[in-house]
């Protein structure tokens, strides 16, 4: 298992083959896709799981997290959020969120990522932000 830098084009890929399987590659694509550093965890060099990382000062946001359903399960995202989480921590970030499925915030809790108030529906899915605050005496 080996986690690395990727290039945006194969994020987009994963992306689509897990989010939206029946759109464009054009639906996958993020307006700052740009500037985000994008992960990739490989097994036997088969990418597993992808997820994005937007750093902005002390704050960073990670989107489009996903793992190969066939693959779920089986600890792959859980090492790859882990390696994330720990390269914004060495980026100097305070705060770290992202928009949960609100069926998925259980799993992001085992992060020390808490809900907040802030709720959101996107098409059938209800989000829920979720955030781990650095604590000021750390």
């Amino acid at each position: 298992m080996e986690i690395k830098e990727i290039q945006k084009e194969e994020a987009w890929k994963l992306r689509q083959i897990i989010m939206y399987p029946t759109k464009k590659q054009s639906a996958v694509k993020l307006t700052d896709d740009d500037v985000g550093v994008h992960y990739g965890l490989f097994v036997k060099e088969k990418l597993i799981s992808v997820v994005s990382l937007f750093l902005m000062e002390e704050e960073a946001q990670f989107r489009k997290f996903a793992t190969l359903g066939e693959e779920q399960g089986k600890g792959y995202g859980t090492f790859l959020l882990r390696h994330v989480l720990n390269e914004a921590e060495k980026n100097g970030v305070k705060k770290v969120w992202c928009n949960a499925r609100k069926t998925k915030k259980n799993f992001y809790k085992r992060f020390d990522l808490v809900e907040t108030d802030k709720t959101f529906r996107r098409g059938e899915i209800d989000y829920v932000i979720m955030e781990k605050v650095k604590d000021k005496t750390e």
